[in-house]
């Protein structure tokens, strides 16, 4: 049976500030220190700084000196480039998934649990780590180490909105879209799951571009 894969703390941490420049959460311009992203997350300084040093890789941040960092201005072709290689990367693994006999009965069961509550119960926190443990099994399961690097540094976690009714509804959907992914990977059909997992990254990408123009 397949583990539930853990996702490193410096790639949570990147995904979900990520995430939050591209939703315009976080600002052009906008000054992030160390110690205050540290504590709004409640962790140590280290995975931020790790985290940083990604961004600014990326051209999402610029660091100060001893400052934390700046958020740069971007565009929506950057995110539109970030998500089309996802959209690539990420079907190819699926399809590869499904030819290599990847076990999901642990996950869909999990996914089942989740599309059968009511929405007022769903627990975002644990959606956010089933939402890991999908991807990252897929990733695991297309047995190309290099391809899950860059997948890794590609992860922007769940593209939903700021308030939790926006969020209920893409975890909603979601749902459904992994449960037919993991469904044609257990049935082995590559071109099927390819199929899905690219319309799933491109709603994702649709719904960041949405507030991401909205801010």
């Amino acid at each position: 049976m397949e583990s539930l894969e853990l996702m490193p703390a410096r790639i949570k941490i990147t995904s979900i500030l990520k995430k939050a420049i591209y939703s315009g959460e976080y600002k052009s311009g906008q000054e992030l220190s160390l110690t205050g992203v540290a504590e709004q997350l409640g962790i140590s300084r280290t995975p931020v700084r790790e985290a940083f040093q990604t961004l600014a890789s990326e051209g999402l941040i610029t660091l100060r000196m001893n400052k934390g960092a700046v958020v740069n201005k971007i565009d929506e072709k950057f995110i539109k480039d970030n998500f089309e290689m996802r959209i690539l990367l990420e079907s190819e693994a699926a399809a590869r998934a499904a030819n290599n006999g990847m076990e999901t009965e642990k996950l869909l069961t999990e996914l089942y649990k989740m599309r059968d509550q009511r929405p007022d119960e769903i627990d975002v926190s644990e959606y956010i780590e089933l939402n890991q443990s999908i991807h990252t099994n897929i990733w695991k399961a297309s047995d190309n180490s290099k391809l899950t690097q860059y997948l890794y540094e590609l992860w922007n976690g769940p593209s939903t909105g700021h308030s939790r009714p926006e969020s209920i509804i893409h975890y909603q959907k979601s749902t459904m879209e992994h449960i037919d992914i993991l469904e044609y990977i257990r049935d082995g059909k590559a071109k099927d799951a390819r199929k899905a997992m690219s319309q799933h990254i491109g709603r994702s990408m649709e719904n960041i571009l949405k507030y991401y123009s909205e801010n």
